[in-house]
């Protein structure tokens, strides 16, 4: 139903009288739409995260005028400029001064990148709970409704009031919004389990009204093929297919069966879908470490291959050294292996595009060998610590892992270094090439720009290329499919930890002054000591050496997934990763969900008795003997993957393995598992607009908009 007051309620523009009813009635819809869809939170994504999308410091004094301590967003000099703005407001009202003034507060608050953000815009306040519980956004209504307000942070968004916005600087909330009803609608939110709001404190996940995820019982595996691969990629098409290559250089299309065919993938190891040996280097340390597809490939066919290269074997590899004057490195004081120059191996990115019509990529069963373009080439210090996986993430921008650079204990602290690149997460535009002259004028070291809001873009003590720093070598990193916020990576230690992370903008994970959370060297060759800086981000996940291999020593972590699928609904929101020697897996569980604080699990795994390949069982165990795990992988259905030296194995139902799981639904007559909502899924308004409402009103409402000269 269309009526006026419904017009007037939402503020919506003023539209040209010649306008038939029914358009105003579809104009009207179409802005009320939007106008939610602006103020309304996203689904449930958050963690510990600030505005900037930085992850909080810690903050060892009270800051003084906003009395947050701990893990926090804001330092002095922030505290500073929220107490020169809450007092040019002027308030002199004792009881709404104080509400005002945590409201800006929550700016330091360790949500404040949830508390504040919306849709498509950052929120001028912060979203105020809004329930009988816990009711702020009332109690800020009806006890500041009158008070005057110098620059008012409340005034409605694209004047969407029920007046107009008053001329003067200095206003009431009863001059900006027609009635409570409205004032909340637009900064008010729920509280629950799945949201989260501001209640006039700082915001704590306590998880007494929470029920923790229980670890899985167990996982059931099937194995599904006999090669060794070290990458997995799902087609971007998302199809049955996915891509698996080598570390000598071979990329294959395999197609991936149903679950519970009972059929092994199908793979043409003699046809591989592209032959790199020719251009990668392999040996234990060096090869094919990573490769990327397109988020269009389906349309554009490129393609992406990150490996090592040796420059007296491969005239075309060539690159910068990586120790080099920028970062008080001498290149000659290197060790030269083989006796040859140093920085002989290189670490290369380059691009690639398939066979056949440019109409259909998505239906080529080839690609090209020969490279489109370099993208990235770094010579390496050292033969160890490379890294080396590239992928795409939910933003469109390729993500490049790289190692510490290897020598030993990274002896010129790379990882550390503003200057270097080693030792980092790297975030680059590949679909905007700078001319030649740009590129040297930039530093850059590849065919590549540089993403507007990347953290150091603006800084000239570091290199624009980096999204994080501090690791040692980064070994599988993934986006989870449902809260893209979570960026996990793996990181190997070097002699007693091994760590998971939350990779954030701008993050500084400790290496080599902590091996996860632990003090390795306090001081840095340049003799700061970086041990005291506040900034530095500990791992969310991790174990000792100790702990997994008390004979050998030996431990290496293979970063994984949070875990997607339906098929095993006991393990889903586990972050599930493994261990390259000690055949171990574990299922880290956020308690409670969004707070980023995790424990792990150690899960117990077995072969399905009908594998459609056979499993051998480790000697004296009823676990299958995978020999190393190389890599975990997830195909379009978020099914997971264990790439490993005796095969590929795929996670499967519970049941298979006879482990117990009340959430799994089996159909007797078939042993199939039945299908069934996901075992948890955002709820509140932000579920129903985004899965009740038919999102093809937005592409209307938008070209309406766009007609009329209003976007």
């Amino acid at each position: 139903m269309c009526i006026d007051s419904q017009r007037e309620r939402v503020g919506l523009f003023h539209v040209h009288s010649t306008m038939t009813a029914t358009n105003h009635c579809f104009f009207n819809l179409c802005f009320f739409f939007l106008l939610l869809l602006l103020l309304l939170p996203l689904p449930a994504s958050f963690h510990p995260l600030c505005t900037d999308s930085r992850a909080p410091v810690y903050v060892n004094e009270t800051l003084q005028f906003c009395g947050y301590r701990g893990r926090a967003c804001c330092d002095s000099r922030e505290d500073l400029q929220l107490q020169r703005r809450f007092e040019s407001m002027n308030v002199s009202d004792p009881n709404c001064a104080p509400l005002l003034k945590s409201i800006l507060c929550a700016k330091c608050d360790q949500f404040s990148g949830e508390l504040f953000s919306g849709s498509f815009f950052t929120r001028p306040v912060p979203l105020l709970c809004d329930s009988t519980s816990e009711d702020m956004c009332s109690r800020v209504w009806e006890t500041c409704e009158n008070v005057s307000i110098v620059g008012s942070p409340f005034a409605p968004s694209l004047q969407g009031g029920a007046t107009p916005p008053v001329s003067s600087n200095v206003s009431n909330l009863s001059d900006l919004w027609k009635s409570k009803t409205d004032f909340c609608n637009a900064f008010g939110g729920p509280s629950g389990n799945k949201s989260i709001c501001f209640s006039g404190e700082p915001t704590t996940m306590n998880g007494t009204d929470v029920e923790p995820l229980p670890p899985p019982k167990g996982i059931c595996l099937e194995k599904i093929g006999n090669g060794s691969y070290l990458n997995m990629e799902a087609h971007p098409d998302g199809s049955n297919r996915a891509f698996f290559s080598n570390q000598p250089g071979k990329i294959w299309l395999a197609t991936i069966p149903d679950q519970d065919s009972g059929e092994p993938m199908g793979i043409q190891e003699s046809n591989p879908f592209v032959d790199l040996t020719d251009q990668v280097n392999f040996d234990t340390q060096f090869g094919m470490m990573g490769m990327a597809f397109h988020p269009e490939f389906s349309r554009n066919g490129r393609f992406f291959a990150s490996f090592n290269c040796d420059k007296v074997k491969s005239p075309g590899c060539s690159g910068r050294c990586a120790c080099n004057s920028d970062v008080n490195c001498d290149p000659s004081k290197l060790p030269k292996d083989d006796g040859s120059q140093p920085c002989r191996y290189q670490a290369v990115v380059a691009e690639y595009t398939v066979n056949g019509s440019s109409s259909s990529p998505s239906t080529a069963k080839t690609g090209k060998a020969s490279e489109v373009r370099r993208i990235f080439t770094i010579g390496l210090p050292f033969t160890s610590d490379h890294g080396g996986q590239i992928l795409f993430g939910p933003d469109g921008y390729l993500y490049f892992m790289t190692g510490d650079g290897g020598g030993s204990t990274d002896p010129y602290n790379f990882a550390q270094s503003k200057k270097s690149l080693l030792g980092k997460v790297l975030r680059v535009d590949i679909d905007t090439i700078p001319s030649e002259s740009e590129i040297s004028k930039l530093g850059l070291w590849g065919n590549y720009s540089i993403p507007k809001d990347n953290p150091f873009q603006e800084d000239e003590d570091f290199q624009s290329e980096i999204w994080a720093l501090g690791l040692r070598n980064p070994w599988r990193c993934s986006f989870d499919a449902e809260r893209p916020s979570y960026f996990m990576c793996a990181d190997v230690g070097k002699d007693t930890y091994e760590e998971v992370d939350i990779i954030t903008k701008g993050g500084n994970y400790g290496w080599r002054v902590y091996e996860g959370p632990y003090l390795f060297s306090a001081l840095s060759p340049y003799g700061k000591n970086v041990s005291e800086d506040s900034s530095l981000i500990f791992p969310v996940l991790g174990y000792n050496h100790s702990d997994v291999n008390k004979n050998e020593g030996s431990a290496s972590i293979i970063g994984g997934y949070f875990y997607r699928s339906t098929t095993d609904p006991c393990s889903y929101g586990s972050y599930l990763y493994a261990d390259l020697y000690a055949g171990a897996m574990w299922a880290g569980i956020e308690t409670p969900e969004g707070s980023g604080n995790f424990t792990a699990s150690d899960i117990p795994f077995r072969c399905s008795d009908d594998s459609p390949i056979k499993c051998t069982t480790a000697p004296g165990s009823s676990s299958p003997a995978l020999g190393y795990i190389y890599s975990l992988g997830q195909d379009n259905l978020k099914d997971i993957y264990l790439l490993t030296s005796s095969g590929v194995y795929r996670v499967v139902r519970p049941s298979r393995c006879g482990f117990a799981c009340s959430k799994e639904n089996v159909t007797a007559s078939t042993g199939k598992q039945s299908p069934s909502p996901s075992p948890s899924s955002p709820s509140g308004a932000s579920r129903l607009l985004f899965s009740d409402l038919d999102l093809s009103l937005v592409l209307v409402c938008s070209l309406v908009f766009v007609s009329l000269g209003l976007f």
